[in-house]
């Protein structure tokens, strides 16, 4: 939600009416004027209004990409080249001694090109202003970044700033120190994380949201301005570093595209004179259901590879309720083994196992490989298989497939699982349960408050009372193992 500083009464009444779920919005930003929601629509095939298609991209002078040596800024090049550029300005903070930057010149100079490769970080003002003073140029591509991924709640200042830095403060700067010229291009490579989101990417997608923003303002300004939010490129690349991050982004519905494919696409929107793009090769039958896990989503609604998912929560529902009647008139070791095997199956799906034979029941999730991003993953799978409101830390308060599955157990015979069982199995579930848990974790202390609270309701009671139990008041005073005991007496634990 993007909201201003200071809120007006109006700006005050949109954002309670907008936090009630009354608008169904789930993506907001919200100004005096109203409340703003966002939508991925299809780009048109024309010129943008008011805008004149040009016949080609405009290389002549000198051409500034930053990232210059990297995979995505290295491809940039060799188009620009192949269009007959004449001057490139590669750019990197290692510079000529980059990997395979010498090699990428020599390539570019046998085209025709004049190349210049220098150590620069553009998002050292003072460096970038000393390079342009050098080197005069007349387009600006910016395909610099870091990645730093990491859940929200893990993220530092400095984690921050490592990704801001060369993303969004480079964009700034170049901003700054090139509105005087009369630049044929401003290019900014975004990212799809900043325009739709991306699974721990909260750093990475505020850093190319700003990118698209300055791309608006710009135009707004009357200068040029291209910000285009990219998919995964294939072969190599920020969001493709490695085999396990790129089966990651496949499973997840996100398809590396080919290069040659993706600079086309760059052509064309140079072209057509866009401000803001995405452009990203999608599974929709994958990336859709995912992405709307556990809450609705307007800003995809008007895809057409998406009309069928308005009504995926009521879809989730369904399937959660075919699950609970696939568990009705079962044992309670049946539900049990039958929820295992779900958890498990999914597991298995996440880490790239060929069946759940290959998921150790009581192996802690970390030790299996699990991190922040493959976690939440598994959360949106069970969450979609259950129909249940499952939370990101799941994987972490229930460390492994039993403790995760008699979890998912207790939560469906919270939510209306009939044939939950008598309470005496209830019990006996909890006791398994409470056995893969380590003492003084999150979901231990949580079970304590609550059979503490139990307990206490029992012992208040006149039975109790006769019984000639410790008052109430004394409660606080009673150790752990005192409270174990009197459950294991009351309910028959041993």
């Amino acid at each position: 939600m993007d909201v201003p500083v200071r809120l007006g009464a109006e700006a005050g009444s949109w954002l309670v009416r907008v936090l009630s779920g009354a608008t169904g919005e789930d993506q907001v930003a919200i100004r005096e004027g109203g409340a703003h929601g966002r939508r991925l629509v299809r780009a048109g095939r024309g010129a943008r209004s008011g805008s004149a298609p040009a016949a080609s991209p405009d290389v002549s002078g000198t051409t500034l990409i930053t990232g210059g040596t990297g995979a995505l800024g290295a491809h940039v090049a060799r188009w620009l080249a192949g269009r007959g550029a004449e001057g490139l300005l590669l750019t990197g903070r290692r510079g000529p001694d980059a990997p395979g930057a010498r090699e990428l010149a020599a390539e570019l100079e046998q085209l025709g090109t004049k190349v210049t490769i220098a150590a620069c970080d553009a998002g050292d003002r003072e460096a970038l202003a000393r390079l342009l003073d050098e080197h005069p140029v007349s387009a600006v591509y910016h395909a610099a970044g870091v990645l730093d991924d990491g859940v929200v709640e893990s993220l530092t200042e400095e984690r921050l700033a490592r990704v801001l830095r060369p993303k969004a403060d480079a964009a700034d700067h170049l901003d700054e120190l090139t509105r005087d010229l009369d630049l044929s291009a401003f290019v900014l490579f975004s990212s799809f994380a900043g325009a739709v989101g991306g699974a721990g990417q909260g750093n990475y997608a505020a850093a190319n949201a700003h990118l698209d923003a300055l791309a608006e303002r710009r135009r707004a300004e009357g200068l040029p301005a291209t910000s285009i939010a990219w998919g995964s490129w294939g072969g190599s690349g920020l969001a493709t570093e490695t085999e396990v991050v790129t089966e990651r982004l496949r499973r997840g519905g996100m398809v590396p595209m080919a290069p040659e494919s993706a600079i086309a696409a760059l052509e064309q929107a140079l072209i057509r004179d866009e401000t803001h793009l995405v452009v990203a090769a999608v599974d929709w039958d994958r990336f859709g259901p995912t992405f709307v896990t556990g809450r609705p989503s307007p800003l995809l609604s008007q895809l057409p590879e998406l009309q069928s998912l308005a009504g995926t929560a009521e879809d989730m529902e369904t399937t959660g309720g075919a699950l609970r009647d696939s568990l009705r008139g079962r044992t309670a070791a049946e539900r049990e083994e039958a929820l295992l095997a779900l958890v498990r199956g999914h597991v298995a799906a996440v880490l790239g196992h060929g069946s759940l034979e290959a998921v150790a029941v009581n192996r802690a999730f970390r030790e299996a490989g699990f991190d922040s991003l493959t976690a939440v993953e598994l959360r949106n799978r069970l969450a979609a298989a259950t129909g249940l409101t499952l939370p990101a830390t799941l994987v972490f308060d229930h460390p492994t497939p039993a403790a995760l599955a008699a979890h998912l157990g207790a939560e469906l015979a919270e939510d209306g699982l009939a044939g939950g069982g008598t309470p005496q199995e209830g019990l006996d579930r909890l006791e398994r349960a409470l056995e893969q848990l380590g003492s003084g974790s999150p979901e231990h202390t949580r079970i304590m408050l609550r059979m503490q609270a139990l307990v206490s309701r029992w012992r208040d009671s006149d039975e109790e009372r006769s019984a000639g139990s410790p008052d109430s008041e004394d409660f606080d005073s009673v150790s752990d193992d005192d409270l174990f005991g009197l459950i294991g007496e009351k309910f028959g634990i041993s």
